[in-house]
């Protein structure tokens, strides 16, 4: 009974608009790992949710996960839910966001993810977390969701840090992921003005663009990294911005968390110590 109150205590910080019981789908790990989880509507429909992770022992930092799927589906699992051990373990609150395709208009997944960085911090206190060390992670075209989020998001909705993974940077559909970009800006990809305005490695900037790490393999056919990756990397070191770039011999394009990827350990053991070592602002 004490534990369904603690539960109960924790949903009714959060505005009646938006909770619906229950995440769908979840792994038993995750859920282990976890002291207490839930779904959130992020859109009156429940078009666009919020699965949430809290830890057990809270450190007060959160991560909001956006998965890939080229803008035309989402890879739930490796890229999102099964995430959720890894970052409890690590005390940190973690939350997968099922963003809606964008068909064209680049709005309706920034605004899913802009009200996804708002639902976190505005229930911060609630959920034991810092509300100024709130990151965003995502992978594939979610990486390029988590990093324009991170480039071109208003104050209360901008991340502290951002972690991608074989992130789509650029929108030049001639030199990263073409279904990206046409999923992204539809017929306005030939817009010159918008392709680089969302080409996030353009939109670069200090102070405002948070820290990041980068993850991705070399031999990335589908993302090329020289062209996505490795210039959001150059963009952030020629701005003064922190940001760290592990580039993996193997591996191709999509591995998630997945423990078949060659280089799994090392880069868990990578993303940990750069999240151990990553400076962030007290609580207030």
């Amino acid at each position: 009974m004490k534990n369904y109150l603690n539960k109960l205590a924790l949903l009714w910080a959060v505005p009646a608009f938006f909770v619906s019981l229950g995440a769908k789908a979840q792994t038993a790990d995750a859920a282990s790992e976890s002291v207490s989880t839930f779904t959130l509507n992020i859109t009156a429909d429940g078009a666009s949710t919020l699965t949430c992770f809290l830890p057990s022992q809270p450190s007060g930092r959160a991560v909001v996960a956006c998965p890939g799927g080229g803008y035309s589906h989402l890879a739930m699992e490796h890229e999102g839910t099964q995430w959720a051990p890894f970052f409890n373990r690590l005390g940190i609150a973690y939350f997968v966001l099922k963003y809606r395709m964008p068909q064209g208009n680049r709005n309706i997944p920034l605004g899913d993810a802009y009200q996804a960085i708002r639902t976190v911090r505005d229930s911060a206190q609630a959920w034991h977390i810092n509300a100024a060390d709130i990151g965003i992670m995502g992978s594939s075209a979610g990486g390029h969701l988590a990093s324009a989020v991170s480039t071109h998001a208003p104050a209360d909705a901008r991340p502290n840090f951002t972690i991608l993974f074989y992130p789509v940077i650029s929108m030049d559909e001639h030199v990263t992921h073409r279904g990206s970009v046409v999923g992204f800006l539809g017929d306005e990809r030939s817009n010159k003005t918008l392709v680089d305005e969302f080409s996030s490695d353009k939109a670069v900037s200090a102070p405002l663009t948070p820290p990041a790490i980068i993850l991705t393999s070399g031999d990335d056919r589908v993302v090329p990294p020289a062209t996505n990756s490795i210039a959001y990397y150059s963009a952030m070191w020629a701005a003064g911005i922190p940001c760290a770039l592990h580039v993996y011999p193997s591996g191709g394009h999509g591995w998630g968390c997945r423990t078949n990827f060659a280089y799994h350990e090392q880069m868990t053991d990578e993303l940990a110590q750069w999240l151990k070592t990553l400076k962030t602002i007290p609580k207030q």
